[in-house]
């Protein structure tokens, strides 16, 4: 599917996962260096979801709910939303998926990340992990040789490691999706168009 060499080195990345615990403190929440965003940052409501790219809740929230939301609030500029990646298993899977989506460029991300989700049926569906993200990669411009070097790329990787750690150790997250609003934790797990208007008036008051 992949190289020895990235599974090795997708495979270290797990190691800190286990380190979450049951402590469900923290999530503070807003964008830190090299989360992607999308919206006015500036807008008094901040929605912030930790998500994992192989994670079949986060594609439901992805595919079911999250164009919606977009629709009303992002586009809308009242919320300001941040990506926070995390990887749950397969972990080789989840950190492919969002390699290739910042390597399309930080237009392409959300992009590529929405293909991944909607692609991951498949995936799981045939096993062919890496022939599925190839063609999201190729169909964003990028060319095979650049697919493997995307996923393979141990600097990308271990500012991947570096996210991912201050999502368990900092913030205390440990399941995916996790949303969390304003610094508040909303919901874990998938979450309704309704659950979101009603956080969002909260936060807005």
């Amino acid at each position: 599917m992949f190289s020895r060499r990235h599974i090795a080195a997708v495979a270290a990345l797990g190691l800190g996962l286990a380190l979450a615990g049951c402590n469900q403190a923290g999530a503070k929440g807003g964008p830190a260096d090299g989360d992607m965003t999308l919206g006015n940052m500036k807008a008094k409501v901040q929605l912030v979801e930790y998500a994992s790219a192989s994670c079949v809740h986060c594609a439901t929230f992805n595919n079911e709910v999250f164009p919606a939301f977009k629709a009303k609030y992002i586009d809308t500029g009242k919320v300001g939303y941040t990506m926070k990646e995390f990887l749950t298993p397969p972990a080789e899977v989840a950190a492919a998926g969002f390699l290739i989506s910042r390597c399309a460029g930080k237009d392409k991300y959300f992009t590529v990340l929405d293909s991944v989700y909607k692609n991951q049926q498949e995936m799981f569906t045939t096993g062919d992990f890496r022939g599925v993200l190839l063609r999201i990669a190729q169909s964003a411009g990028m060319t095979e040789p650049q697919f493997n070097a995307c996923v393979s790329d141990e600097k990308a990787l271990t500012a991947l490691q570096s996210r991912v750690d201050r999502a368990v150790k900092q913030d205390k997250i440990n399941s995916t999706p996790t949303f969390v609003m304003n610094g508040k934790k909303i919901a874990e797990g998938e979450i309704s168009m309704q659950q979101l208007d009603a956080a969002f008036a909260a936060a807005s008051k």
